[in-house]
């Protein structure tokens, strides 16, 4: 079998399970999805161990350990349809606990740019899952996992707001970005109102199809992001630190899922 070497180790080489390179040995239980590669490895920094994997199209894979837990990192790409590929060939590689870790634009004027999310369920605005489900069938969290992160930023001293997202599949019209000429699109017209009226607090884009794939296959699945813009008071801001209190908020909140196994395992 092909090796590739990783400091005074020889592992089995990254194979392709048709877009994400996983290695032949699999990959471990706990994994965090952020959208982009780059943060990959900005998850890694914050472990005890970081060494990449795979990089194939969107999909970065990188794994490592922290607090004596094994753990990988894997970028989704943007929106469901690139989500999809990922958690299912990722399922399939051995992973059964899923943390969207990710950015996302506020629709409640009590959010600031700069704080974090914890999302409970998702509207369906995105159309890859309905290939699963029909519209009718809830994309909600895994209460465990979502209660792991809710103790993890508690724990760390992290702000978080809880509750649903809306996952949309535009960037521009479907969140009611500004777009080229100003050309008003039929359909989108009044959807940051209708959704802040309805309570629900970020658009992002791929929450509702790793929810509702895990529903549907049986792993866990969560989602914390950073805010980095606002649709209600048309504030933005990079969300860089942010961004980090959400990688280190997921890694320890994998410590805590991991460790509440093994009182149960005992």
């Amino acid at each position: 079998m092909p090796v590739r070497v990783s400091g005074d180790r020889a592992e089995p080489a990254p194979r392709r399970k048709r877009h994400v390179g996983i290695p032949a040995s699999g990959v471990p239980r706990y994994l965090l999805v952020p959208g982009d590669p780059a943060r990959v490895p900005l998850i890694g920094s914050v472990w005890d161990r970081y060494e990449d994997v795979s990089f194939e199209r969107e999909f970065r894979l990188g794994r490592g350990s922290i607090g004596g837990v094994e753990l990988a990192a894997c970028s989704t790409g943007i929106g469901g349809p690139s989500t999809e590929i990922a958690a299912l060939e990722l399922f399939a590689g051995g992973a059964d606990t899923f943390i969207r870790v990710g950015t996302c634009g506020a629709l409640q004027t009590s959010i600031a740019c700069g704080d974090l999310v914890i999302h409970t369920g998702a509207v369906r605005l995105t159309g890859a899952i309905d290939a699963y489900a029909g519209r009718e069938y809830p994309a909600i969290a895994d209460l465990a996992v979502t209660q792991a992160l809710i103790e993890a930023c508690a724990e760390l001293g992290f702000k978080a707001h809880v509750g649903l997202t809306a996952s949309v599949d535009s960037f521009y019209a479907g969140q009611e970005n500004p777009v080229p000429r100003g050309q008003a699109l039929a359909g989108t017209e009044g959807q940051v109102a209708y959704l802040s009226t309805r309570r629900v607090l970020t658009f992002e884009m791929e929450a509702a199809t790793l929810f509702v794939l895990g529903s549907i296959y049986g792993f866990r699945s969560a989602s914390i992001c950073a805010v980095g813009s606002n649709r209600a008071t048309g504030e933005r801001k990079d969300p860089e630190a942010a961004i980090m209190a959400a990688c280190r908020a997921a890694s320890r909140a994998v410590q805590r899922l991991a460790a509440g196994a093994a009182k149960l395992s005992d």
